[in-house]
C-alpha cells in the first residue's frame, strides 16, 4: 500500500517516475593489429634513436649560427653527462640490428592499412587541411567552437600519421645510403649525395622526436578514454 501511496502522490503532483541514467555505451576504436603495430614501434623508435645518437657523437657537425655564437644541438659536456660519448661500436650494432625489427615492422603496418581498408581513414583527403587548421587554432585557444571531429582521426591527425609513414620510408632510405654509400651508389645520387642523406636523416631523426613530444601532449589532453582505446581497443562514449 504503500508503495500504491507514492505512486498516486508522484502523479498527482505533476511528477515523472525517476529513471536510471543511460548505460555507456562501448565501441571499438582500434582493432588489434592497429595496437600491435604502435606498441611495437614505440620502443623500436625510442631506441633507433637512442643508438643514432650514440654514432652522432663522433662526428657532430650540426649547429645554428646566430653571429659570432655557434650553438651546438647537443654540446660535448651533454654527451658525457648521460654517458653518450665513445660508444660509437655499440651504438652501430644497435642501429644496424634494431633497423631490420623497425622496418619489418613498418612494412607490415602499411601492408595491413592497405588490406584492410584503415587507410581511408588515415589519408588526407578534400577538407582535410581545413580540418587540421581549425583543430590549430581551436588547441591555442584562437577558436572556441570544437572543429569537425569524425569517427576515429581529425584532419590534423589524418596529415601527422601519414606523415610519420613517409618519415620511415625516408629514414630507412638515406639510412641505407649511409651504411653502403659505394652499392647503393644510384640511390645516393637519387637522394642528392651523402651529404644530403645524412643530413635528411639527422632532420629526420628531430622530426621523431617532435612528433613523439606532440603526440604525448594530445594524448594527455585527450584525457584517459583515448589513451585506453589504444590500450585496450575500446572506447567508452
Amino acid at each position: 500500500m504503500d508503495k500504491v501511496y507514492r505512486l498516486m502522490n508522484i502523479i498527482t503532483m505533476g511528477q515523472t517516475t525517476p529513471t536510471s541514467p543511460p548505460e555507456p555505451e562501448i565501441a571499438l576504436k582500434h582493432r588489434r593489429a592497429s595496437r600491435w603495430f604502435h606498441w611495437t614501434n614505440f620502443p623500436l623508435l625510442a631506441l633507433m634513436i637512442w643508438s643514432g645518437i650514440l654514432i652522432y657523437w663522433a662526428n657532430d657537425i650540426y649547429h645554428i649560427d646566430a653571429g659570432d655564437y655557434r650553438l651546438k644541438f647537443f654540446p660535448r659536456g651533454w654527451y658525457t653527462a648521460l654517458g653518450l660519448d665513445h660508444r660509437l661500436a655499440e651504438g652501430m650494432a644497435w642501429h644496424f640490428f634494431l633497423q631490420w625489427f623497425f622496418v619489418l615492422n613498418g612494412v607490415a603496418y602499411v601492408a595491413y592499412t592497405v588490406f584492410s581498408g584503415e587507410w581511408r581513414q588515415l589519408v588526407p583527403r578534400r577538407g582535410t587541411f581545413r580540418d587540421a587548421w581549425l583543430v590549430v587554432l581551436h588547441d591555442l585557444h584562437l577558436r572556441k567552437t570544437p572543429p569537425p571531429q569524425p569517427q576515429k582521426y581529425n584532419g590534423a591527425q589524418r596529415i601527422l600519421y601519414t606523415l610519420i609513414i613517409f618519415f620511415g620510408v625516408f629514414s630507412t632510405l638515406t639510412g641505407y645510403v649511409m651504411f653502403k654509400p659505394v652499392q647503393l651508389y644510384w640511390l645516393r645520387e637519387l637522394l642528392g649525395g651523402y651529404e644530403t642523406a645524412r643530413f635528411l636523416h639527422f632532420w629526420l631523426a628531430v622530426g621523431y622526436v617532435l612528433f613523439f613530444v606532440l603526440h604525448v601532449v594530445q594524448v594527455a589532453r585527450a584525457g584517459w578514454n583515448n589513451f585506453r582505446a589504444m590500450v585496450s581497443g575500446y572506447e567508452v562514449k
